[in-house]
């Protein structure tokens, strides 16, 4: 049996998968949350051989960690902070120069992710599309339900499991100037909220997020954070 935890916000959607992968005879659900902190919980209670996630749900680093590291880890920031050897309210994860100084020893990983992606979000996956091919497998939201039945078990087989479309559409951004952490720091932007709110929701300063504002506005020639969202969004980087 493929034991399998979601990790979706939608309840709808998360209701609906687990319909249809505890309909297979091969699939177990051991789990159902909707947070990253719920999500790190359950991974080292339930030790699941494969967990469906959102993107949006952690940053690139910590899907590196999440499907690479110890089991017993605890997954909170200073945990990160170890091992990575980073600050984690100062530092920007997205520019780390690669993948690898974000992972565990791969020996004791906790099984695999097959990451749900909404396509707009493809530039995002420059970091890991080379990168823990057969731990982490990116498809689009939009797949077909079977696809992610299929995806669950080429994953717990250790097959590669990536959506060409989504390899497609992060080619097409390739040249973005911006990084990961700002095209983050964008998004959030695009929702109304202010600085510090900005600050509080990525775990960062307020000052961080003053900085990574001012290098966007002056990759992007905007005047305002709102013109930076919508020159990035007409650009196809975000």
């Amino acid at each position: 049996m493929v034991r399998t935890l979601l990790a979706l916000q939608g309840g709808l959607l998360r209701g609906a998968l687990a319909q249809l992968l505890s309909a297979e005879h091969d699939i177990e659900i051991v789990g159902e949350v909707d947070s990253p902190h719920h999500l790190r919980a359950a991974v080292r209670a339930e030790r699941p051989d494969v967990a469906v996630i959102e993107f949006d749900m952690l940053s690139v680093a910590e899907l590196i960690t999440l499907a690479t590291a110890d089991p017993t880890t605890e997954f909170d920031d200073d945990a990160h902070s170890r091992m990575t050897g980073a600050d984690p309210v100062a530092t920007d994860i997205a520019d780390d120069p690669s993948p690898h100084q974000c992972a565990a020893p791969a020996a004791t990983h906790v099984g695999a992710l097959l990451v749900l992606v909404e396509q707009r979000r493809a530039g995002r996956l420059g970091p890991v599309l080379a990168e823990h091919g057969h731990r982490i497998g990116f498809l689009s939201r939009d797949v077909p339900p079977g696809r992610i039945v299929d995806g669950v078990r080429q994953l717990a087989e250790g097959r590669v499991v990536l959506d060409p479309d989504l390899v497609v559409a992060a080619l097409e951004v390739a040249d973005s100037p911006l990084t990961n952490r700002e095209r983050e720091v964008l998004d959030v932007v695009a929702e109304g909220h202010p600085v510090q709110e900005i600050a509080d929701r990525m775990v960062l300063s307020a000052g961080t997020v003053r900085n990574h504002l001012s290098r966007i506005m002056a990759k992007t020639g905007a005047r305002t954070r709102w013109e930076a969202v919508r020159i990035a969004r007409e650009s196809g980087w975000l």
